[in-house]
């Protein structure tokens, strides 16, 4: 398995706009992509990134094609507009 970790903050004054994107776009939309969610974890306190995420593919191929998806980078795209400090990493 292949796990992609995603982490930002979210920009001042776009929490609402945010999590009903999250909930109702960017997590359905990865899914369909084949992307599984794991874990979401939301920092109260602390010099850290506001949101850590992550998902699982079965193998980097999957990984590669959901990454290089058009339907990914409109998702992506839609993100960065609300959020900062965007990182993601593969491991």
């Amino acid at each position: 398995m292949v796990k992609l970790l995603m982490s930002w903050d979210i920009k001042p004054g776009r929490d609402s706009e945010y999590f009903e994107f999250v909930v109702r776009e960017f997590v359905p939309g990865i899914t369909r992509l084949g992307l599984q969610p794991t874990e979401a974890w939301f920092t109260i306190y602390g010099d850290r990134p506001q949101v850590l995420t992550g998902g699982i593919t079965e193998d980097l191929d999957a990984m590669q094609r959901i990454l290089a998806s058009k339907e990914w980078q409109k998702l992506h795209a839609r993100l960065l507009e609300m959020v900062t400090n965007y990182r993601q990493k593969i491991v």
